[in-house]
């Protein structure tokens, strides 16, 4: 099994809204076929490991990181699949919560004679499939806040430089990480401030993620990188009520998605962002800033991991915070994470942090 979740892996950031299943079909102790979800979603991890075991499938064990679907979609469910192979056995790591299947794959397979064991490394599957399942019961991708900052936790100096706080390894890590989500996220100020171009570089992938910027008046320079890239690589923009017209027309036919959110205050309401990202289809996504977009996602609970760079240096209290107000009264308030890994990435700490999936 955890040979079909490292599999699984491979298929975050380029399946979605699909989720990124592993499987492994194993026969006599030898591996006979491996399998996982290709990019778009199809094929699915099942029907890729049957493909490459052929006729030896017949009397073999399954192992699926997630229930194979039982629903006839673009594709016949993979459950079929696996009985009509003559798959003898099934090792499933967890059941899936979309309501079209639910219990139903595993129940068809029972049903067929074959043999279903459950909840084998359930714990590492669920954080594996967290974009899916939040997407399928609470409408929202899963959401990683990633902030590269100062040892003081300043994310530029008061004049507003920031390249580079952090080194080169580190910035090669956060591509990788960028890799393996659906789409990068950043606020209008970092869009402005740093013309990003928010892409997966030097790292050979094949897909790139969609940028998605928050900006609520979409006052965005029509000549900045993601702008004359939009039509190659989806940029997404995020806009509130009262943006002006002919923006939104430029936007458009420089090939942007538009996606009107409601208002918060002064603020796009980061639920409903998060929830127009889910509709149109995201699981995980990347946010890297600023301090403002940063400080509406933990107020609003909205922050699934946290992943910090800090660099061995300090820039004082005239720098730009990586984290905006949060109007934190009292320690209780504030919101708390489970320290999940620390390692020294070249001449920076890497820290990542957790909280229970709800």
């Amino acid at each position: 099994m955890a040979l079909a979740l490292s599999l699984g892996r491979r298929g975050q950031g380029n399946c979605w809204p699909n989720p990124a299943v592993g499987c492994v079909i194993v026969k006599d102790g030898r591996i006979i076929g491996r399998g996982w979800t290709k990019p778009g979603g199809r094929p699915h991890a099942e029907t890729e490991a049957l493909a490459q075991a052929g006729a030896a499938a017949r009397g073999a064990t399954a192992y699926v990181t997630l229930e194979p679907c039982s629903h006839d979609g673009v594709t016949p469910p993979c459950a079929k699949a696996l009985i009509n192979a003559g798959v003898a056995r099934v090792v499933g790591a967890i059941g899936d919560s979309d309501p079209r299947v639910s219990g139903q794959g595993f129940e068809m397979l029972r049903m067929a004679g074959i043999e279903v064991t459950t909840g084998v490394l359930a714990d590492q599957a669920a954080r594996d499939h967290a974009g899916f399942f939040l997407k399928t019961e609470q409408g929202r991708p899963l959401v990683t806040l990633k902030l590269a900052s100062s040892f003081d936790g300043r994310i530029a100096t008061g004049s507003g430089q920031s390249k580079w706080i952090t080194g080169p390894a580190a910035r090669r890590a956060v591509h990788a990480m960028r890799a393996r989500h659906d789409a990068v996220m950043v606020g209008a100020g970092t869009a402005r401030a740093d013309d990003p171009s928010l892409t997966v570089r030097d790292l050979g992938v094949d897909h790139q993620p969609v940028r998605v910027v928050i900006s609520r008046h979409l006052d965005l320079p029509l000549m900045s990188q993601l702008a004359r890239t939009a039509k190659e690589t989806p940029v997404w923009l995020c806009y509130g009520p009262g943006a002006d017209a002919e923006r939104i027309r430029a936007w458009e036919g420089l090939g942007a998605k538009l996606l009107p959110c409601a208002v918060h205050g002064v603020q796009l309401d980061p639920n409903d962002i998060l929830q127009q990202l889910g509709a149109a289809g995201l699981t995980r996504v990347f946010c890297e800033g600023g301090s403002a977009l940063a400080a509406s996602l933990l107020a609003f609970d909205l922050v699934d991991e946290l992943i910090g760079f800090t660099a061995g240096l300090g820039i004082g209290a005239e720098g730009l915070p990586s984290i905006g107000a949060l109007g934190v009264g009292r320690l209780e308030e504030a919101p708390r994470f489970q320290l999940v890994e620390t390692r020294a990435v070249g001449k920076d700490i890497l820290h990542r942090w957790t909280r229970a999936l709800k």
